[in-house]
C-alpha cells in the first residue's frame, strides 16, 4: 500500500512521530506528495518491459510466427537516511521555560533530512555517495531528456516569439510524461521568470491563458521551487552548461507520481516509514537523544519523469 507522509501522520498514534511527519510535509515540496510503497526486506524487484512480442496478419490456414517479448528485471534498494538529535541535560533544564529545546533540535534535524532527501531526489548518485540512491538527473536518459535549445533558451527572451518558443518547449516536456506530470520542479529564479514571461505575452490564445487563477500553475500543473540544500545553494542550480551558454543554464523536471509500478510513474519506497525514537538520557554523555531514521528508496517506472535542460534565467 502506498501512503504519503501526510497520510501516515493521520494514522500515527505517537505524538512525537506525528510532529516529525508533519514537519517533513511542511518543509519538503517532494515528500509532501511522493507516495511511498511499503516493501518487505531491503529491496524491491520488478519487471520492466523491454520489447513487445510481435503480431501479424495471417492468411487462411497459415500459421503465426511465434514471438515472445523480452523483460528486464530491475531492483531498487532501500537506503538509510537519518541522524541523532542531542540536547544537553543542562540546556533542556534551563532553557525550556519558553520553548521545548528538544522539540526545536528535533525539528531542525527533520528539516536537514528533508533537504537531504529532495537534493538526492534530483542529484543523487551512488557513484558519489554509495549509501544514497540515484536521483532523477542520473536516471533520466534518452527521450526523457530534452534540450530547450542547443545553446540554451531564455524564459522571457526579447519578444513574444521567443517567449512562445519557451512555452513550446515546456509543452514538449509535459508531453514526454505519458498521462501528464503532477508537478514541474525548478529553482526559484526560473519559476519567477515563467511568471514574468507569461505577463509579457500579448498574442491572443497564448500560454498566458493556460495559467490558472492560482498561479503558479501551468495547464493546472504546479510550478514548484524545489528549494535549497542545507548549505543554502539551489538543488537545481543555475550553473549547468548548455552548448556555448557557459555555466548559466538550469533544468526543469516534470514528475508524475504513482501508487505502484503499474502507474508507470515515480514512487518512493520504504520499510516502516519514518521512525522516531526518544532514547532518553544516554550513558555516553549527559544528553537527551532523539533518533530519526527513514529507510527509503526511489523508483522511476516507465516514463514517469522527464527533464528539460538548457533553461536560461533571462
Amino acid at each position: 500500500m502506498a501512503l504519503t507522509l501526510a497520510e501516515a501522520a493521520k494514522l500515527s498514534q505517537n505524538d512525537l512521530q506525528v510532529g516529525v511527519l508533519e514537519t517533513f510535509v511542511q518543509v519538503s515540496p517532494v515528500l509532501d506528495r511522493l507516495p511511498l510503497i511499503t516493501i518487505n526486506g531491503n529491496a524491491f524487484a520488478y519487471n520492466e518491459e523491454a520489447t513487445l512480442p510481435g503480431v501479424e496478419f495471417r492468411a487462411v490456414n497459415a500459421a503465426y510466427a511465434e514471438s515472445t517479448g523480452t523483460i528486464n528485471q530491475k531492483t531498487e534498494s532501500l537506503v538509510i537516511l537519518g541522524g541523532d538529535a542531542d540536547v544537553d541535560t543542562f540546556i533542556e533544564r534551563t532553557r525550556s521555560n519558553l520553548q521545548d529545546q528538544r522539540a526545536v533540535v528535533t525539528a531542525g534535524k527533520v528539516k536537514a533530512a528533508s533537504y537531504k532527501f529532495q537534493d538526492t531526489f534530483v542529484n543523487g548518485d551512488v557513484a558519489v555517495d554509495a549509501n544514497s540512491f540515484d536521483g532523477l538527473k542520473k536516471r533520466l536518459t534518452g527521450t526523457q531528456v530534452l534540450d530547450a535549445a542547443t545553446n540554451g533558451l531564455a524564459v522571457v527572451g526579447a519578444d513574444d516569439i521567443a517567449r512562445q518558443n519557451f512555452f513550446d518547449q515546456l509543452d514538449a516536456l509535459i508531453a514526454a510524461v505519458p498521462g501528464g506530470p503532477d508537478a514541474l520542479y525548478m529553482n526559484s529564479a526560473i519559476r519567477s521568470k515563467i511568471g514574468s514571461s507569461a505577463r509579457r505575452l500579448t498574442i491572443s490564445g497564448t500560454p498566458r491563458e493556460q495559467f490558472g487563477k492560482s498561479f503558479p500553475t501551468y495547464n493546472d500543473i504546479p510550478l514548484i521551487d524545489i528549494g535549497n540544500k542545507a548549505d543554502g545553494t539551489a538543488i537545481i542550480p543555475q550553473t549547468e552548461v548548455q552548448g556555448t551558454s557557459g555555466a548559466t543554464a538550469s533544468s526543469i523536471y516534470a514528475v508524475r507520481f504513482g501508487q505502484d509500478e503499474g502507474d508507470q510513474a515515480v514512487t518512493g519506497l520504504t520499510n516502516g516509514g519514518v521512525q522516531v525514537k526518544d532514547l532518553g538520557e544516554i550513558d555516553a554523555k549527559p544528553v537527551y537523544r532523539t533518533r530519526l531514521e527513514f529507510f527509503c528508496g526511489l523508483a522511476v517506472f516507465g516514463k514517469g519523469a522527464a527533464r528539460l535542460r538548457g533553461v536560461l534565467n533571462s
